[in-house]
């Protein structure tokens, strides 16, 4: 073999892992999955985390509707099989992310089981940190910032969730927060109660 040869069919075992970069990085990779109705607190949760997580040193990256929605998923709608592959997307995405050694915050709604169990398929459940932030549907369209809620009621926007489109809850989720009782500074403090010792480096 040549050495083009070589550099056309590169080794892949001489290509840097994902603990080379952990090690880099002085943390553990993980991805930190909220799921909850819309308005429940997701991404006012995930971000004030990433703010935490940053001031401790860790690097970190969000995925939520804004930035996915509006790139690489621009081309998916709301239908099942959208939604379904909307998830099966953002995983593989935060899968490299982890493989880079980053810690990646993902807040979807991602409603059923189903599309859970597939997120946890692609990641692999020892890294993914499944928080359910729980808060019943009347003080979710409470705090109906964007008027989603009105918008379904009035049969403006069909499949909703949670109004004609199921939410089935995590039977097991790693971490709960109840955001009708509990603050954003509670909810943040008592996520990396459960966050910290998991992605906080230790030399293997």
């Amino acid at each position: 073999m040549t050495a083009l040869d070589r550099n056309i069919h590169p080794v892949f075992n001489q290509i840097l892992g994902r603990s080379d970069k952990e090690k880099l990085l002085n943390q553990h990779a993980r991805i930190i999955w909220m799921t909850g109705l819309s308005g429940s607190g997701k991404t006012t949760i995930a971000r004030n985390i990433e703010m935490e997580l940053n001031k401790r040193g860790f690097l970190t990256q969000i995925l939520d509707g804004d930035n996915i929605r509006t790139g690489i998923n621009s081309n998916l709608g709301f239908s099942g099989e959208d939604r379904y592959e909307n998830i099966r997307r953002i995983s593989e995405v935060s899968k490299l992310f982890m493989n880079c050694g980053i810690i990646c915050i993902n807040s979807f709604i991602s409603p059923t089981d189903e599309i859970r169990q597939m997120a946890k398929d692609i990641i692999g459940e020892e890294n993914f940190i499944e928080v359910y932030v729980n808060a019943p549907l009347n003080v979710c369209e409470k705090r109906d910032v964007k008027g989603l809620y009105k918008k379904a009621r009035k049969g403006e926007i069909k499949d909703f969730t949670g109004i004609d489109s199921p939410f089935e809850a995590p039977k097991n989720p790693i971490v709960e927060l109840k955001t009708d009782k509990l603050s954003i500074e509670e909810s943040v403090v008592k996520s990396l109660e459960t966050i910290l010792p998991i992605i906080e480096y230790k030399q293997h």
